[in-house]
């Protein structure tokens, strides 16, 4: 009876093998040199090193997970160095590569370190990552932002300090640079340098440490120290790197917020955020599966959805490739500058010139600079394809309409921008106020900042409500109301002569 007992359980310990998931996993190795991290960290930095071990790098090595299924694979690399291999993701995995050309590489516990991950050190195993997010507006976030002379006289209306002249007028001063990485470049990116080395205490005793200006930052386009631009960790916080953080769209909402980017308000407010935020407890919700299943793994859209994520069907049809590039599955850019416009060709716009002479995708009157901008057809091809994971869940009827709809937004949007810039120029042209021509900067006086208000908030809000179901915040909350009440505002300014700082001498 002993002996028939144990081999029940030994036939039951055979099933749990085979069946329990996890339990048949090859085991996967850490590198000595990542022990030699943790064995300190584990003190030094205990909640990094708790973050790292629950995620998927830690317990998967780059050649188990080559092994599956091409659609279930997380990994586009063809091949990986063989000392990388058969060890998983860990600390000086990440930490030690390519040290010669990082600025930021250091002596340290007897190996060559860096403080600052980039996206040419994931390109290791994320090659095609890269690749396509170095094609997107975001990658190149902190050049064309501080590259394009318009944007720096934005920056300074926002973020420099104000004092009164002599005049009784207000003088504008240049922000500092601290300024501007608390600000515009914590989510367009900082540029990262490396000042001197400098020795601090540890608890292993004193250490010297590279002085890292612009750091800390996690700026979708920071420049690094290896000279690439990007940071993962933007979408994909470190250390843990997990995907399903990646695709809920509270880790959006960290830049797109608004009044400017108001993405995540209007999706809070939509029909589609509405089932998100009543399902995202129940259990229902896969925010892991690779690739993701359309009405298995989630039940309404986030912004990974239509964006980025490999979506299929419940036969296992792709619906729409997974991409970094973002703007794939956009024929149109609607917000951040005065009109909606066609997306840029190139993903560093600072080389773009309206036929105005302005370092803009439009001219102040709304026609595009069309030779810097994608055709027609690639926008088309490019609605289609978001049009196809719309289709997922909703007939061909409604989503023609909705896209339809939008298309109208985007006309009388441009319409509302192209008269309240009208009144702008008059209101230049007849020293109410003092724009570009004049050499002075088109955003620092009253009449100029309502303006920008017009078509930085509000025709933004309405485009995006529009795009994304929100249909309250287009109208009341952020939306029309808001932008038909400063242009008449901006009318009376301009017919009084009362849109400028300067005071009368």
């Amino acid at each position: 009876m002993k002996q028939t007992g144990l081999a029940a359980w030994a036939v039951v310990a055979i099933l749990l093998v085979f069946t329990v998931p996890g339990l048949a996993r090859e085991k996967a190795e850490i590198s000595p040199q990542s022990r030699s991290c943790l064995g300190c960290h584990k003190n030094a930095t205990p909640a990094i090193v708790t973050d790292w071990q629950n995620s998927r790098m830690s317990q998967t090595t780059p050649a188990q997970a080559m092994k599956k299924e091409k659609l279930e694979r997380r990994i586009s690399a063809d091949a990986i160095a063989g000392n990388l291999e058969n060890v998983v993701v860990g600390c000086a995995e990440c930490h030690t590569l390519r040290p010669e050309t990082h600025a930021d590489s250091f002596a340290h516990a007897g190996q060559k370190v860096h403080t600052v991950v980039t996206p040419e050190d994931c390109a290791v195993c994320h090659s095609r990552e890269r690749e396509e997010f170095s094609n997107n507006l975001m990658a190149e976030a902190h050049g064309n932002l501080m590259g394009n002379p318009l944007y720096d006289a934005l920056i300074t209306a926002v973020n420099g300090r104000l004092s009164l002249d002599e005049n009784n007028g207000l003088s504008q001063h240049k922000p500092d640079e601290q300024t501007n990485a608390d600000s515009c470049l914590h989510c367009h990116g900082t540029k990262l340098t490396v000042e001197k080395t400098a020795e601090r205490q540890t608890s292993m005793g004193p250490m010297e440490f590279p002085v890292i200006r612009g750091w800390p930052n996690q700026g979708v386009g920071r420049i690094n120290p290896d000279d690439s631009r990007g940071s993962c960790s933007a979408c994909h916080p470190r250390h843990r790197f997990a995907i399903e953080t990646a695709r809920k769209p509270e880790t959006c909402s960290q830049c797109h917020k608004g009044p400017d980017v108001p993405a995540y308000k209007v999706y809070s407010v939509s029909k589609h955020g509405n089932i998100y935020n009543a399902g995202k407890a129940s259990g229902k919700w896969d925010f892991s599966a690779v690739p993701w299943t359309v009405g298995e793994d989630l039940e309404a859209p986030t912004c990974a959805t239509c964006h980025v994520s490999l979506l299929t069907d419940a036969n296992g049809r792709v619906i729409a490739e997974r991409t970094h590039q973002i703007n794939d599955r956009l024929g149109r850019r609607i917000f951040g500058l005065p009109y909606a416009h066609a997306h840029p060709r190139s993903a560093d716009t600072t080389k773009i010139q309206s036929k105005d002479g302005l370092p803009l995708p439009t001219a102040l009157d709304g026609t595009p600079a069309e030779e810097f901008l994608i055709s027609k057809q690639e926008q088309q091809k490019r609605t289609r394809t978001l049009q196809q994971v719309c289709q997922s869940c909703h007939s061909t009827g409604w989503v023609q309409g909705h896209f339809n709809r939008l298309a109208n937004t985007v006309e009388t949007t441009n319409d509302q921008v192209r008269t309240a810039t009208q009144i702008l120029k008059k209101a230049w042209q007849t020293g109410a106020a003092r724009g570009p021509q004049s050499g002075a900067s088109p955003f620092d006086e009253p009449i100029e900042r309502m303006w920008t208000e017009t078509w930085l908030f509000y025709a933004n809000s309405v485009r995006f409500a529009s795009a994304m179901g929100g249909a309250d915040y287009g109208v009341f909350a952020q939306g029309r109301w808001h932008l038909t009440r400063t242009i008449h505002k901006m009318a009376k300014m301009a017919q009084s002569g009362a849109g400028s700082n300067r005071q009368a001498p």
